[in-house]
């Protein structure tokens, strides 16, 4: 794990050390130069005049305290925060009693928010290590099966057999090729491209090729979509699979410009997502299709991709086959 930066060990003055320093040369250079021009012109501070600059000194130093302490409790208390949330995760990410400031309230709810996201990102990290793992280790698992079987009986199998246990191996070696590369477009999509703008009309071609069995239809071709060419790309070519791999036959696109968003509606007339599948369908590996061969990371890396360029998708109802609808941005 790299460490993080080492901030130079050297003497610093505290926060009280400085509110009190500037307050109180605030309060006795005049104080002073009062005393001097007194004591020069031979005349003494009356009882009154002095009584006015202790009573001056005394109330400084209480605007001192409270200005020490409504910056620096918070910010110990923000300090303190930060080791909880370090030894504690989520639990420990929570508001503070008092905040002192508008600077330091707004200094703590980013704090909180940053904390809050990389708490996010730690856990779906932590789930994601553990849907590879197991997604990785079947077919390894039948890859050594299958060796071991051809290894200690080999000699003794017909040539069918032995057929259909290479067949398998085979069959899972792809599998885990499918997996391999559809992590490696995962990692691509969560590190945004640079960012760029394009139109339907400029992916499009490449679309229609690419799926020939699909009939693909588009509206609002011209309307500016706030992400890069390759993209918008490898979403609508994810969704397109997805599509055909469900019997679509027909992919209808269109793009929408609103007030602050550009909305693009992808929908197909294939079989649909059933109601219990809905809230799924953006899982890592969640696949209906596995015997046939589906890693269900499509979905996942169009949702990564759509993120990592400030846009989002969610499913619609339809009446017949899927809808998705995207939230990209009005550059």
């Amino acid at each position: 794990m790299t460490e993080a930066p080492r901030i130079p060990t050297k003497w610093r003055p505290s926060m009280a050390l400085v509110v009190y320093s500037v307050l109180l040369v605030v309060l006795g250079l005049p104080s002073g130069l009062i005393v001097l021009v007194r004591t020069l012109g031979g005349r003494g501070l009356s009882a009154l005049e002095t009584g006015v600059l202790v009573a001056s000194l005394i109330v400084t130093l209480v605007i001192a305290y409270v200005l020490t302490r409504a910056v620096t409790k918070p910010i110990a208390a923000l300090v303190g925060r930060t080791r909880e949330i370090s030894q504690g995760g989520r639990d420990a990410i929570r508001p503070l009693d008092a905040y002192g400031t508008a600077e330091l309230a707004t200094l703590s709810q980013g704090f909180l928010d940053l904390a809050s996201r990389l708490m996010d990102r730690t856990e779906y990290m932590r789930s994601f290590a553990a849907h590879v793992s197991h997604e990785l280790k079947s077919p390894l698992t039948a890859i050594r099966g299958s060796a071991e079987l051809m290894r200690d009986d080999g000699a003794g199998m017909t040539g069918a057999e032995r057929q259909r246990f290479l067949d398998h191996i085979i069959a899972d070696a792809d599998r885990l090729t499918r997996h391999v590369a559809r992590l490696r477009e995962l990692a691509q999509a969560e590190m945004p491209l640079a960012r760029g703008e394009t139109t339907l009309d400029a992916v499009l071609p490449d679309l229609r090729s690419h799926f020939s069995t699909l009939r693909v239809t588009a509206s609002g071709e011209d309307v500016v979509l706030g992400l890069p060419k390759e993209a918008l790309g490898i979403v609508l070519t994810h969704l397109a699979e997805n599509s055909a791999e469900h019997g679509a036959k027909h992919l209808e696109i269109a793009a929408r410009r609103e007030e602050e968003r550009v909305t693009l509606t992808v929908a197909d007339d294939g079989e649909g997502i059933s109601e219990g599948n809905r809230d799924r369908i953006f899982q890592p590996f969640f696949t209906t299709r596995r015997e046939s061969g589906g890693t269900g990371m499509g979905l996942d890396i169009v949702r990564a991709m759509l993120e990592a360029h400030d846009a989002g998708i969610e499913l619609v109802p339809s009446n017949k086959g899927a809808t998705f609808r995207l939230g990209l941005p009005n550059r």
